[in-house]
């Protein structure tokens, strides 16, 4: 069936409710609308599924989450987990609350219990709920930091992590034969729960959630001694963030922290930024306003589902406050973690600092110095929980801590996935540590440069929206897959990693060797003198991303080659 013939399939159906008749009736005539909306279904993908709110197939609405879930159902009842329960929990966003709802319905119409939770909550409290309730599965309803007309559906799996090999394939591969709408299961609410099929979770899970994570503190000494003095700006950009970083900060001995009061509640519309993500400047304007008012030490904001942590540090000597990107926030907590319980306990013999590979290279340089092991993932923390998975079972290896460039890292194993409440709860501790050392972050992050050299991490992106931007993204893959360039900027290619056909190529020599990663259409370029390029295709929106790394002298050296290297990524990609 072609997209006019399923437009209108939409518009007849008597399955589908009258209000989405109508939004597809307003755009009747616009073609390119139609078409977009229409063309294929939404996908869901190893991440789930995100896309646009909106009616059609090709959108975020019940009918596409209620398929999803019936997919996901049919997988869970075809490897026997069917008794076991889903735990669900939703973000700020637009419709969040009736996905979940609707998701949690569908699981009861198959004969499997809701967890849901009765408010907003974190990703990473999903994560921890899944494991600490003996869940099969898990969802979460978020589009973590997209623009606010985007939301999201993503799975869990019994370890707390999101799907990986097998099960994301399998699940898949039920979604796609879900292909009659009116054929899923649902369930009027009253019954579920009379079924005992809906049940509603909340401080059962919030109280020890919080507790795993006061836990990992390693300097309760510090924060007393110093906690008081110390001044803290927190934005939970109008997301999950609010209640949870504000209690665990509190509770350890942190009372001076200022919530940004025109971000504080959670708001779908995002009112305060076009684009509330902690990466990005506009998104700290309000707290750095209100952190130069009141002196604050440091200033932390945590994106919508709050598993990504953004953070300004002061600097002493100038009054200026610093950005710290995810790869400086996370070696910065990192070394942190690792160097205090080398002092106060020593480190395990199999010791790991797990990365994804786009991550910087300091975190190598870092494992090295404490003399324990690196492990590079794919891109995606899913991977770093696959790894703390893999060493519970087979009982070799001990996580230390895990990090990725996109302002995402956890400490502890509680949860399976980033954490932007340990992140800020952990970031702070630090910053006590720190002063009663006589320093600041940032002072510690100057240290790190000269302990561990000056690394300059970037990521730059193309967005490519649409059915030609698909095309395009793909186009720029295949040409850089064919033609691999020997140079990027001023540096030769040494080897060229091909994930996607699992391939090191020596340059040189032409020797190639496995990647030992699983297959991703990544691309990623060693260079001379430890710099590195990485092109991927982002999982969660339409853009091809460019990630690179140089070490330089000096801070000032490493910003100049980074930004050289910067230009000469994107004039290569203009010619293709």
């Amino acid at each position: 069936m072609g997209y006019k013939e399923m437009y209108q399939e939409w518009l007849d159906n008597p399955y589908f409710d009258e209000e989405t008749k109508k939004e597809l009736q307003s755009i009747a005539g616009d073609e390119k609308e139609i078409e977009e909306r229409f063309y294929m279904d939404l996908e869901f993908g190893t991440a789930g599924l995100r896309g646009i709110i909106g009616a059609g197939t090709n959108r975020m609405n019940v009918y596409t989450v209620r398929k999803a879930t019936q997919g996901l159902a049919n997988y869970i009842c075809s490897v026997n987990g069917q008794e076991r329960g889903v735990a669900i929990a939703y973000d700020s966003r637009r419709m969040s609350p009736e996905f979940a709802d609707v998701a949690a319905l569908c699981l009861a119409g198959n004969g499997i219990k809701a967890y849901v939770f009765e408010s907003l909550r974190p990703t990473p409290e999903l994560s921890y709920a899944v494991r600490k309730l003996g869940c099969i599965a898990g969802i979460n309803i978020t589009a973590s930091h997209n623009p606010p007309e985007y939301n999201g559906y993503k799975v869990y799996w019994e370890d707390g992590a999101q799907i990986t090999p097998p099960h994301d394939a399998g699940i898949m591969a039920e979604v796609k034969k879900v292909t009659d709408y009116a054929a899923v299961k649902t369930m009027e609410p009253d019954a579920a729960k009379a079924a005992g099929l809906y049940q509603v979770i909340g401080a059962d899970i919030d109280d020890p959630y919080i507790e795993e994570l006061k836990k990992l503190v390693l300097h309760q000494d510090c924060i007393d001694q110093v906690g008081a003095e110390m001044k803290i700006v927190y934005t939970p950009l109008h997301g999950t963030g609010n209640i949870p970083v504000r209690r665990v900060l509190k509770e350890l001995g942190f009372p001076n922290v200022y919530v940004v009061p025109e971000q504080e509640l959670p708001d779908g519309e995002f009112p305060t930024v076009s684009y509330p993500n902690p990466e990005a400047a506009e998104a700290f304007e309000l707290g750095l306003a209100l952190g130069k008012k009141v002196d604050a030490d440091l200033i932390l904001a945590t994106d919508p589902d709050a598993d990504r942590l953004g953070v300004y540090v002061k600097d002493s000597k100038t009054g200026e406050y610093h950005s710290l990107t995810g790869n400086m926030s996370g070696c910065l907590i990192g070394d942190y973690v690792i160097g205090q319980r080398k002092e106060l306990n020593g480190l395990p013999e199999d010791g790991a600092f797990i990365r994804s590979i786009v991550s910087t290279n300091m975190a190598d340089a870092i494992a090295k110095h404490y003399g324990i092991q690196l492990i590079e993932v794919l891109t995606g923390f899913k991977f770093i929980g696959q790894k703390i998975l893999e060493f519970e079972k087979t009982g070799k290896g001990t996580y230390l801590f895990g990090m990725e460039e996109s302002y995402g890292c956890l400490t502890g194993t509680y949860a399976r996935d980033k954490d932007a409440i340990v992140a800020s709860m952990t970031l702070c501790e630090a910053a006590a540590y720190y002063k009663t050392k006589g320093m600041t972050l940032w002072d510690a992050m100057l240290a790190m440069y000269e302990k561990y050299g000056y690394y300059r991490d970037d990521v730059t992106s193309i967005t490519l929206k649409g059915i030609e931007g698909l095309a395009k993204i793909q186009e720029i893959m295949n040409t850089l897959r064919d033609n691999a360039p020997s140079e990027i900027g001023a540096y030769k290619v040494t080897a060229v990693r091909d994930y996607k056909n699992e391939t090191i190529t020596d340059t040189a020599s032409g020797a190639v060797k496995p990647t030992g990663l699983p297959s991703s259409n990544v691309l990623y370029y060693e260079m001379t003198d430890d710099a590195w390029v990485c092109v991927r295709p982002s999982g969660t929106e339409p853009k091809v991303k460019f990630y690179l790394g140089v070490k330089g002298s000096s801070l000032s050296d490493a910003e100049e080659k980074s930004a050289a290297l910067s230009k000469a990524v994107l004039a290569m990609i203009e010619k293709i």
